[in-house]
C-alpha cells in the first residue's frame, strides 16, 4: 500500500473516530462508527490479512451495527439536550493528550527499531480462509454450534421483546 493511501485511512479512522464521541445524535455516532470500521479493514488488507479485513466489515460493520442501529431506534433515543461546554475540563483533557502523544512521539524517536521498514511478510501456501474454517469446523465444532443457538435464542428474544401489544 502506498503512504498515501495509509494516510488517507489512518485519518478517515481518526476523523470518524472523533464524529462518533463528537456527534449529539446516536444514529449518527453509529454511522461514523461504521466509517471508521471500514477504514480499519482497509488497513488490516493492506497487511496483507484479507481474512480479518473482510470479517472486520462483515462481522463489525455489518451485524454489529445493525444491531446497534436497532436498539437506538428501539429505544427510541432523542438528540441530547446541548449542554454548556466545560472549558477547564475541555482544556485539561486537551493538555493530557498532548501529554501523551509527546511522550509516545519521544519514545519512539528514541527506538532505532521503529524507523526501520516493516519486513515483507512471508508467503504461505495455505490461505487464511481454509486454515481458519478447518480448525473451526473440527476441533471447535461444539463451541461453534452452541453459538449458533445462543445467536438464534438472542434474536428470537429481541423480536419478542421489540413486539408491541395492540390495545
Amino acid at each position: 500500500m502506498s503512504p498515501f493511501l495509509f494516510w488517507f485511512f489512518a485519518f478517515l479512522m481518526l476523523a470518524f473516530g472523533a464524529a462518533v464521541i463528537l456527534n449529539r445524535n446516536p444514529i449518527a455516532s453509529a454511522l461514523s462508527l461504521v466509517i471508521c470500521f471500514m477504514g480499519l479493514s482497509a488497513l488490516f488488507m493492506s497487511l496483507d490479512a484479507f481474512f480479518i479485513g473482510i470479517i472486520q466489515v462483515l462481522v463489525y460493520a455489518g451485524a454489529v451495527m445493525v444491531l446497534f442501529l436497532f436498539i437506538i431506534m428501539l429505544l427510541d433515543l432523542r438528540v441530547e439536550q446541548m449542554r454548556k461546554i466545560n472549558l477547564f475540563v475541555v482544556g485539561g483533557g486537551g493538555v493530557v493528550a498532548l501529554a501523551f502523544f509527546l511522550q509516545i512521539y519521544f519514545v519512539i524517536r528514541q527506538l532505532s527499531i521503529a524507523r526501520l521498514p516493516f519486513p515483507p511478510l512471508r508467503a504461505t501456501k495455505v490461505d487464511d480462509v481454509h486454515s481458519i474454517g478447518s480448525l473451526l469446523f473440527t476441533h471447535y465444532n461444539l463451541p461453534f454450534q452452541i453459538i449458533g443457538v445462543l445467536v438464534l435464542v438472542a434474536t428470537i428474544g429481541v423480536v419478542v421483546l421489540s413486539k408491541r401489544e395492540l390495545r
